[in-house]
C-alpha cells in the first residue's frame, strides 16, 4: 500500500508541476524549445488520443486515477484540473468551467511558445544565412 500512496504524491507533485510548465515554461528563454515540445505532446494526448478516449485526455490523469482506485477512492472527476483546484481550495469547481478555463490557457500558452519559438528559429536562420 506504500508505493500506491507514494505514487499518489508523485503524480500530484508531477502533473501539478507539468501544468505549471505548460502554463509558464514559454516565459524562460532556456526553457522554449522543451516548453515547445511538452505542449506538442500535451495536444497529440488531449486530441489524437482524445479520439479515442475523449477530447482532453491525458495519460497521467489516467495512471493517477488507477492509483488512487487502489487506495479506495471511486469517484474521481473526469477532469484533473477539477482535482487540484478542488483539493487546494475545498470547493466544488464547475467542471465545465475548469474545462473552459484550461483549454484557454493552453491555448494561450500553446499560442505565446509557437509564436517566440518561431521568431528564433527566424533569427538564427537569418544569422547563419
Amino acid at each position: 500500500m506504500w508505493l500506491y500512496q507514494f505514487l499518489n504524491i508523485f503524480f500530484f507533485v508531477f502533473h501539478t508541476g507539468l501544468i505549471i510548465f505548460i502554463l509558464a515554461g514559454w516565459a524562460f528563454r532556456r526553457t522554449r524549445l522543451a516548453h515547445l515540445i511538452v505542449v506538442l505532446l500535451t495536444g497529440l494526448s488531449w486530441f489524437g488520443l482524445g479520439l479515442w478516449y475523449g477530447i482532453g485526455y491525458c495519460p497521467s490523469t489516467d495512471w493517477h486515477w488507477q492509483v488512487r482506485y487502489r487506495l479506495g477512492y471511486d469517484q474521481m472527476p473526469i477532469s484533473y484540473l477539477k482535482f487540484v483546484f478542488d483539493t487546494l481550495t475545498g470547493l466544488d469547481v464547475n467542471p465545465a468551467a475548469v474545462n473552459f478555463v484550461a483549454f484557454g490557457a493552453f491555448a494561450v500558452a500553446a499560442g505565446i511558445s509557437l509564436g517566440l519559438n518561431a521568431a528564433r528559429y527566424r533569427r538564427c536562420k537569418a544569422k547563419n544565412a
